[in-house]
């Protein structure tokens, strides 16, 4: 079995390694980037200095990868607009057809040769326990790498980036909530190389704690915990989902039981279409309940936390009510559209998806008051029900008045089309949409989704690990 993991693992290592001439064209498109923003900062009325930060500062990036990252790092005392205004122009001086996009402040990113280019700026804080913006402790993450880091080690690490994508794990963004390459260096550092990693992962009991400086000071109440080596109060690993950490240790465990380099690339199922989805819906026996709105206008890390709030607040109240919530999940699309019609398929749409075990309930609801011995509550409540025609009650079961009152809704299709849906608990974007107009789908109404997310919808109803 060694001799066969390794096999894979070399196997692995060589196609994802970058080539001589790749690694030159990098380096020829890294050094243009680098001398234009020298030439933009030199313009500028104060110091700064330009960096090369990431995977390919720290020769750690994939085959076919093709982002540079590039940090100018201004003076600790500059002004958060005047930093801002000078990082953004010396973003547009290095990639005048580039566009601004924005984190916890404008950068900008463009294209060099072929090559996707972040130009962002930052403070040149003097340790990353001084940050004054996140993106501060980016230089110090390179430069703590650089010295750990040789050929050898970056291949496995390159190894380690390869297998995390191969699962669907790899990657920090809200949405994925996954490895870092930051953190996915760190960890095969920690472990001397890819192999020690999977086979260590493979029985870790969460939480687990790394702290490479050991020189943490927090405690932290995640399922990973990687004491950042620069940032003793942060840790790398705090994205991470619980689900995605499981998901690295039964692939981990897979891996090697069974070495082989399917693991390694990504694969998703085969788009369903509205047939299927009809088939599974009805193989299923369940009720399908699904919100269908216009995606709000907001970057994916700002997007994904409001639809797994919003998810999260919908099938509370829907357990509440009765309809016994089976599984559920968020669907979006990726931003590219944007006519605003929840109704189009084709469009810039978001989804909450609940599937029911209960799709009706009774006209009536059993409400139970206090203990009848609560005087003072039991005869408020005693008195609110009395004279109600609409109420059976009140009357006495056990110690308690209880009445059998009108069920507001009987079906999770009237509460979801009621007002009452914007009193769960919303992200703020979503409710603004969903005041804006949603539509309702049930049962196999929902095959209607199939144009949009029909590879969505095949991962949910033949899910695997």
């Amino acid at each position: 079995m060694s001799d066969e993991f390794d096999a894979v693992v070399a196997r692995v290592r060589e196609r994802v390694s970058p080539g001589e001439a790749e690694r030159e064209r990098l380096q020829r498109a890294a050094a243009t980037v680098m001398e234009r923003a020298g030439e933009a900062v030199a313009d500028l009325p104060v110091d700064a200095e330009v960096l090369q930060v990431g995977s390919t500062a720290r020769g750690t990036w994939t085959a076919g990868d093709r982002d540079v990252d590039v940090f100018v790092a201004f003076p600790p005392d500059l002004d958060r607009s005047e930093l801002e205004q000078y990082g953004l122009a010396v973003g547009h001086a290095v990639l005048p057809e580039g566009h601004e996009e924005y984190a916890e402040h404008p950068y900008v990113v463009g294209e060099v040769d072929g090559y996707a280019v972040d130009l962002v700026p930052c403070y040149a804080v003097e340790d990353a326990t001084a940050i004054q913006s996140a993106v501060d402790r980016t230089p110090f993450h390179t430069r703590y790498l650089a010295s750990r880091l040789g050929d050898d080690l970056a291949g496995e690490v390159r190894v380690t980036k390869q297998f995390l994508k191969g699962i669907g794990v790899y990657g920090s963004d809200l949405r994925t909530r996954g490895f870092s390459g930051y953190l996915t260096e760190l960890l095969t550092v920690e472990f001397g190389g890819f192999r020690e990693f999977v086979a260590a992962a493979a029985d870790w009991h969460p939480p687990v704690t790394f702290d490479p400086e050991a020189h943490g000071t927090t405690e932290f109440d995640d399922p990973l915990v990687v004491v950042d080596p620069t940032d003793p109060d942060r840790n790398v690993a705090a994205v991470c989902s619980a689900a995605n950490v499981a998901r690295l240790q039964h692939y981990a465990r897979a891996l090697l039981a069974d070495p082989r380099e399917s693991l390694f690339e990504p694969s998703e199922p085969a788009a369903d279409d509205a047939e299927a989805v009809t088939a599974a819906v009805e193989r299923r026996g369940t009720t399908p309940v699904a919100v269908r709105f216009a995606r709000p206008d907001v970057v994916e890390d700002q997007l994904w936390p409001q639809l797994r709030k919003s998810l999260t607040g919908l099938t509370d109240e829907l357990d509440r009510r009765g309809f016994e919530v089976f599984r559920s999940t968020a669907l979006s699309t990726d931003g590219a559209g944007g006519s605003g019609d929840p109704h189009a398929t084709d469009d810039d749409t978001a989804v909450l998806l609940v599937e029911l075990s209960v799709a009706e309930r009774p006209a009536v609801e059993r409400h139970e008051g206090p203990p009848v011995h609560v005087r003072e509550h039991a005869t408020g409540f005693y008195e609110t029900y009395a004279d109600d025609p609409d109420v059976a009650g009140p009357y006495i079961d056990g110690d308690r008045y209880v009445v059998e009152r009108p069920r507001e809704f009987r079906t999770a299709e009237a509460f979801l089309e009621s007002d009452a849906v914007l009193n769960v608990r919303l992200g703020p974007h979503v409710e603004s949409a969903l005041e804006a107009g949603y539509e309702v789908l049930v049962g196999t109404d929902i095959a209607t989704l199939a144009d949009t997310f029909g590879v969505d919808l095949a991962t949910y109803f033949e899910p695997n690990p």
